[in-house]
């Protein structure tokens, strides 16, 4: 499978305000792939770069290997589908739908035929007559998608379409736009701040934070290997802790912090390196006695039940709390319980630390192994 969006060295610059980094992305042909990331970090900019409706201030964008920076929106190959879904209201739904057939002089013979199976498609068949504000919220979003695709763009870029429609209807349009995608071979490039949506529909994700793209990768992998300290706690939730090196043997990494230490797998590590470590809440194993290699205590301070899973938050004593997640069947700590903490070496993902303010941290500390003073005062 080929690429058919590449992205080399782009950047968009307001003034100032630099609000896309040197964006190196490729996209390939027939995945669904989504720009994830808080607002302002740059993921409709990007789009609308793509799309044409922006310039991009340095690089290159290339659609099926083509560079398309002089290219007008229309000559791109590309269609786009918005939130506001920008339908016609003075038209009805077959007009809407056709409109950008007419306007290219297709004959009406096949107007009509691709109209008929674009509205098969969408499950519209028999709302030709109707207009716009006849309809639902989901339904207008399904017009919109059949205006787009009708015109066979070999990309189709959607910048978040199901934010303005309720959570129970935004599920099912999920569904629904994964079945299309799947259906037509058709690269869908997507735009959400939705964090189960991007794990529900992509095949890959593309995180971006700040107008810098931290990690690109399938849902799976983002989430059980992120690559930065910002994507271990922007995806799901995650329980962070900043550390330092103390030993490594094999691929087992033991790791200081300012509440004690604990074990990692991960290799390339070297003694006094800062880290940052990333453990799930369903990761993380309580006991009433230390487990050897981890010394992390708490005090169970909420216990929290949340429909399908069971929430304890245990108080460590630098002041933070950790999140632990079990099934309702399954054994969790009570309020007010002393537990200690750990987790399987595979399951705590080490991640390179490049935090100024953390590096500053650890030199004051001047680096050295922080937690063995306390551990004496405890025993």
């Amino acid at each position: 499978m080929g690429n058919i969006v590449t992205l080399e060295n782009v950047e968009k610059t307001y003034g100032s305000n630099k609000v896309v980094k040197c964006l190196n992305m490729e996209i390939k042909e027939g995945e669904f792939l989504t720009l994830l990331g808080p607002s302002g970090c740059g993921k409709t900019t990007t789009l609308r770069m793509i799309a044409g409706f922006e310039e991009a201030s340095s690089g290159r964008i290339l659609v099926e290997g083509e560079d398309v920076e002089k290219k007008e929106p229309y000559q791109r190959n590309v269609n786009t589908v918005f939130q506001s879904y920008a339908l016609f209201p003075h038209m009805n739904i077959y007009d809407n739908i056709a409109y950008g057939l007419k306007i290219k002089g297709v004959k009406q013979d096949e107007i009509s035929e691709r109209v008929s199976k674009m509205l098969d498609l969408v499950c519209l068949k028999g709302f030709e007559k109707r207009k716009p504000s006849q309809l639902s919220g989901g339904q207008k979003q399904r017009v919109a998608i059949a205006r787009a695709l009708i015109n066979r763009p070999k990309v189709l870029l959607l910048d978040e379409p199901l934010g303005a429609l309720d959570l129970k209807l935004r599920k099912q349009m999920q569904l629904e736009l994964k079945r299309l995608q799947k259906k037509l071979q058709i690269t869908f490039i997507y735009v959400t701040h939705d964090q189960e949506e991007a794990l529900t529909m992509s095949d890959r994700i593309a995180i971006m934070n700040g107008g810098v793209l931290e990690q690109l990768d399938t849902s799976k992998e983002i989430y059980n290997h992120p690559k930065t300290r910002f994507v271990a706690s922007f995806i799901g939730e995650s329980n962070i802790f900043d550390g330092v090196v103390q030993q490594t043997e094999g691929n087992i990494v033991r790791v200081g912090t300012e509440c004690g230490h604990a074990l990692c797998e991960g290799e390339g590590y070297q003694i006094n390196e800062s880290v940052v470590v990333s453990v799930r809440p369903e990761n993380m194993k309580f006991s009433s006695e230390r487990k050897h290699g981890y010394s992390l205590y708490g005090t169970v301070k909420e216990v929290v039940f949340v429909g399908n899973m069971i929430k304890a938050n245990i108080g460590l004593p630098n002041g933070n709390e950790v999140k632990l997640m079990r099934l309702p069947d399954e054994e969790i700590p009570s309020i007010g319980d002393k537990v200690f903490l750990s987790w399987d070496p595979s399951k705590g993902v080490l991640i390179k630390n490049r935090d100024d303010a953390v590096y500053k941290y650890l030199d004051k500390l001047q680096r050295e192994v922080i937690t063995d003073g306390r551990e004496k005062k405890e025993k």
